[in-house]
Order: structure tokens, then C-alpha cells, then sequence
């Protein structure tokens, strides 16, 4: 029932209108020249002064969460498609979300782990995120073939096309932002907050522009898809809070860890399958490949707006509990 829910979710067309995917590129772009404004010298030097708390965050976004993800769709198997999965392993391989930043400091953490993770995370983008997608995408689908449950022709995930993409809206605004930072710090200090809050308002508002004409699309398989991304999400923040428990690092530190692994900038994800240049249409979404990533495109969606009602709700959590003066 569930997997068969899930197989018409692929099939199924978003009206997104003409130059949708060119309009996320530039918006997300804006995104990151902002959060770039927010990278300085100060805060990549920290990260070498306080190895172990980053090392760790990193590793469990980098490495923990595709991994556990990997393994959550070959268990899911029976019940999810491949472009299912799919979407979940390209979230995972997507950078974490700058509102990460606002959640650890709502959830009294380490305010300035949180930046420096996404500093890093941010600045190894362009290289990390098609890696990670490239990989885990390809491996899930040898798995699958294997195991007899892949129902689509053979498919080459794309790394270089991704690379030089990535590249081109991350890459390029993340630079100009540090220039900026680095040479012209008081205009990088005046503008960083109100940029940062009118592209995300912007980049909001473009995602709820998407949603309307299609919301009878969303309330139609948004059960599978909720539950699906609910657990997902839930095993993306375990992930952060054990892997920083078996480290044994600070409570504060494994707050903003766990927020950070949790956080992921879907809005990549999503920029990205609407980009025809990575996710060519021709092969992608073709009833005659077979190929159809409808599935993708609502996980991807559903977990930027989900993520956000999780990540305020654990941070406050967080907040509630008080911590112990030394540890």
C-alpha cells in the first residue's frame, strides 16, 4: 500500500512555472553570500584552537548522517521507491542550514561551534555535497539492483555536472562574501543581519509560492511523506547527540551538534533537482526512461519546512533544561 502510494508520488508533476530552478540558484546564492559575511579569519582560527567539538560535528555530517541514511533506505526498502530514497540520501548530503545558527543559540549551546561547523560545512559545499550524493546514491543503487527491489532502468548519478553547479552557486557567493568579510568588515558588519533575514524571507516566500498551486498534491501524500521525514529528521538529530555523547564533549557543544546534523539546507537539494543541467529532464523525469523523481522533489520540500518546526521545538527543549555548571 505504502510503496504503491509512493510510486504514483513519482510519477506526479509539480506546476512550478518557467525559470523556477533559476530563481532558487540566485536566491540560494544570496543566501550563502550572507552567511559568508559571517566567516573571518576569528572563526576559521577557532576551529584549529577547539579541534575535537568540530572534528566530531563534522564527521557526524559528513560521514554519520549519508551513512545512517544509506542504511535507513536499504531498511525501508520494502516500503519506499528508489527516488524515495533518493531524496533522502541527497538531503543528507546537503550542507547544514544556516538557521542552524538561531537554533543553537535559542537552545543555549555552543553559539560559536554552531558558526564554525557551518562555516566549514558551508566553505567544503561545492565539494562535499556532490561527493557524498554521488556515492551513497550510486552504492544504494547497486544494493538495490541486487536485492531485485530497483524498479527504474539503470541510472548514473551525475558528480561532475553537481560539482561544477554547486560550485557555481555556493562556490562563487561563499568567496565574495569572505572577500567582503576580509577587506570591507564594517559594510560586511552592517549588512550581514538584515541580508541574511531578507533572502531567507525571500527564499520562504518563493518555497510557499511553489507550494500553493500544488497543495492538493501535498495534502494528497503528505501521511507517507511526514512520517517518512519524521523519521528521518529524528534519526539525523540522534545521530548529532549520541555521536557527541560517545565523544564525550561538553552538553552545550553536543546541543549545537545535534542541531547542526539535524539542520540541513534542503533548499540546496531542492535547487539543485530543478537545476535541468544536473537533473537533466530528458532522463530524470521521462516517462520513457522510467526515471521519475517526483518523489525527490517532496521529500526534499516537505523536510525544509519540517526541519524547522523540529529543530524550534528541540531547541527549545533544550532551553528548558538547565545546565550543570562544569563538566
Amino acid at each position: 500500500m505504502i510503496k504503491e502510494q509512493l510510486a504514483s508520488l513519482d510519477s506526479v508533476n509539480l506546476n512550478l512555472g518557467g525559470g523556477t530552478g533559476l530563481a532558487l540558484s540566485i536566491v540560494l546564492a544570496l543566501i550563502m553570500f550572507g552567511i559568508a559575511l559571517g566567516i573571518t579569519g576569528k572563526t576559521l582560527k577557532n576551529v584549529f584552537l577547539h579541534p575535537k567539538s568540530i572534528l566530531t560535528g563534522i564527521c557526524l555530517q559528513w560521514i554519520g548522517l549519508p551513512l545512517v541514511t544509506f542504511l535507513l533506505t536499504l531498511l525501508l526498502g520494502r516500503w519506499i521507491t528508489p527516488m524515495v530514497a533518493l531524496g533522502m540520501i541527497l538531503v543528507a548530503s546537503c550542507p547544514g542550514g544556516n538557521i542552524s545558527n538561531f537554533m543553537s543559540s535559542w537552545a543555549k549551546g555552543n553559539i560559536e561551534l554552531s558558526v564554525s561547523m557551518t562555516a566549514v560545512a558551508t566553505l567544503f559545499a561545492p565539494l562535499i555535497t556532490p561527493l557524498n550524493f554521488w556515492m551513497w546514491g550510486n552504492l544504494y543503487l547497486k544494493v538495490a539492483n541486487l536485492a531485485g527491489t530497483l524498479t527504474i532502468p539503470h541510472l548514473v548519478i551525475p558528480f561532475w555536472s553537481m560539482f561544477w553547479q554547486v560550485f557555481t552557486i555556493l562556490g562563487v557567493p561563499i568567496v565574495l562574501g569572505m572577500l567582503c568579510a576580509q577587506y570591507l568588515p564594517k559594510v560586511a558588519k552592517a549588512i550581514q543581519r538584515p541580508f541574511s533575514i531578507f533572502s531567507i524571507v525571500v527564499f520562504i516566500a518563493m518555497v510557499l509560492i511553489m507550494f500553493i498551486p500544488n497543495w492538493q498534491l501535498f495534502v494528497k501524500y503528505i501521511l507517507f511523506i511526514f512520517i517518512l521525514v519524521l523519521l528521518h529528521n529524528a534519526l539525523a538529530f540522534s545521530t548529532g547527540w549520541f555521536g557527541a555523547q560517545a565523544m564525550k564533549l561538553p552538553r552545550r557543544d553536543r546541543r549545537s551538534i545535534t542541531i547542526e546534523v539535524g539542520i540541513q539546507n534542503s533548499g540546496l537539494g531542492l535547487t539543485l533537482l530543478l537545476n535541468p543541467v544536473i537533473f537533466d529532464p530528458a532522463l530524470w523525469n521521462n516517462h520513457e526512461t522510467g526515471i521519475l523523481y517526483g518523489g525527490m522533489l517532496f521529500v526534499t520540500a516537505w523536510w525544509g519546512i519540517w526541519h524547522i518546526i523540529s529543530g524550534l521545538t528541540l531547541a527549545s527543549i533544550f532551553r528548558s533544561k538547565k545546565l550543570p555548571e562544569t563538566e
